[in-house]
């Protein structure tokens, strides 16, 4: 292999080493060595290039840079066409030139711009080994940046379906509301054989005509539970000491239309139907002599919010309810009491105030909303007081009395929504022994989630308190108890 003294590469044109055109042996040091071969081998040939036998100018060593056949005149012709040296580093040339030794590999040149062309390879080979490590740099740059964007795209993924969860969850999934619920339980229940063909048909046309009345079929209502207990009480004389009633009020359960997120919706029909049976909220609900269905109830959220109440709330929603399962709770209840001209508080118990996780101040509170102004001698007190709205995480249910025991604990009395009409109306053929009552009881123990809000009404607004109402719930809606 034939290198260049100056640039210690290859040279790229040559493909052989020189051979000797007799023996065809090879000068792995050039020609030079050629050249010493053919006079010590056959000096009485006195062989030349000029002489050679011409089957074997073939042979001849080619130059590596032009490609002409150069003989044995090969180091010479390189050198002085092409600048080049092709002798090993440190070898004299025997003609007085002087020498340059690349500093960077020792390799020596005769020309001065030869060795600045030598030393920039050297640099573009350096610079090139810097690009290769920028270039492994980039590269894991980049496959951390797509193993990022990877984790990212399955955390979005993963939220996505959270969120979609939540939505269906909470009824903001847009899988159609109440109607559509309806209509699709009911063929379920004619496909199981539970409802008879003519009976859905019926039924349907009854719900249609609800609907388009904005009022509630009353198919889930149960009335006189209130007055049951009163008589009750009066006559149980074992553990409770005092127990006070709200005045009448009518229990909605969920019906196929709502099962699973209406009780909210419930809970305002069973606290708006014993407003409905006080005088001193006729002028407030004049518009609203029957009991809404729930899309007219959502509606009517819709039109509180339209008017300005809490603003955050309907951000919630889209400002939307109607055709839809969306779940509401005591903001709400609050917006649309409100605009209705229903003065109430909506109080938020905001973490337990007793052991084990209870909450012995909402109970505290709800005494006092009772007792207060009934505060006679009486065993049992039927006050005129509207029932009150009470939510926690995932469910809501009304208040409508609390009992004082013997041993000064107290005890909630709750109307449920998820409680069917046939649980109800054993209320209404009260035992002796009282034990339908227990699906109404709820003591301290019973009540352990961590946050709960209630709404209790508390008179009736004038219209400049309702513009104030108003003005206040775009900044705060609940009190905290402490």
């Amino acid at each position: 292999m034939v290198v260049c003294a100056a640039c210690g590469c290859a040279l790229p044109a040559l493909g052989h080493q020189p051979r000797c055109p007799l023996c065809a042996a090879t000068a792995a040091s050039g020609c030079g060595e050629l050249r010493r071969h053919i006079e010590v081998a056959t000096p009485e040939s006195g062989l030349s290039s000029v002489s050679r036998p011409a089957e074997l100018a073939e042979e001849l060593p080619e130059c590596p840079f032009c490609g002409e056949a150069a003989g044995l005149e090969l180091e010479t012709h390189v050198r002085a066409r092409h600048g080049h040296l092709l002798v090993a580093p440190g070898t004299d040339t025997g003609d007085n030139e002087h020498l340059y030794e690349c500093p960077m590999c020792s390799l020596t040149c005769t020309n001065i711009q030869i060795l600045e062309e030598h030393v920039d390879l050297h640099l573009e080979e350096h610079s090139f080994s810097e690009d290769g490590n920028i270039g492994d740099l980039e590269l894991a740059q980049r496959l951390q940046t797509e193993e990022d964007k990877r984790q990212r795209s399955e955390e979005d993924k993963r939220e996505k379906e959270e969120f979609k969860k939540l939505q269906r969850q909470y009824g903001l999934d847009n899988s159609g509301g109440y109607k559509q619920q309806f209509l699709k339980n009911m063929e379920r229940e004619v496909d199981k054989g539970k409802m008879q063909p003519f009976e859905y048909h019926k039924r349907k046309a009854d719900m249609m005509e609800c609907l388009a009345f904005g009022i509630d079929d009353g198919k889930t209502k149960t009335s006189g539970i209130i007055e049951a207990l009163c008589k009750y009480y009066q006559n149980e004389n074992k553990d409770v000491r005092h127990v006070w009633l709200s005045a009448g009020v009518d229990h909605f359960h969920s019906s196929l239309g709502d099962r699973g997120w209406g009780c909210g919706y419930r809970n305002f029909q069973m606290l708006l139907s014993s407003l409905l049976k006080n005088s001193s909220f006729n002028d407030c609900l004049r518009d609203t002599t029957l009991i809404p269905s729930i899309p007219k109830i959502q509606s009517m959220i819709e039109d509180a919010w339209r008017e300005g109440f809490d603003p955050h709330g309907a951000s919630h929603f889209n400002s939307r309810l109607s055709g839809s399962k969306a779940w509401i709770g005591a903001c709400e209840i609050y917006s649309l009491l409100t605009s209705l001209r229903i003065k109430c508080q909506i109080i938020d118990f905001h973490k337990p105030t007793g052991p084990v996780g209870t909450h012995p101040r909402l109970f505290e509170w709800i005494l006092r909303y009772y007792s207060t102004d009934n505060e006679g001698g009486a065993k049992v007190v039927c006050t005129s007081k509207p029932p009150i709205y009470l939510q926690h995480q995932g469910h809501s249910r009304t208040v409508v009395g609390i009992e004082e025991r013997r041993n000064k604990t107290l005890c909630l009395l709750l109307f449920d929504p998820g409680c069917s009409s046939q649980e109800m109306q054993k209320l209404l053929k009260q035992n002796s022994d009282g034990t339908s009552l227990r699906q109404l009881r709820k003591s301290v123990g019973s009540l352990k989630e961590k946050q709960y809000q209630i709404v209790a009404v508390d008179g009736v607004l004038s219209l400049d308190e309702k513009v104030a109402c108003r003005l206040a719930s775009q900044v705060l809606t609940s009190e905290k108890i402490p």
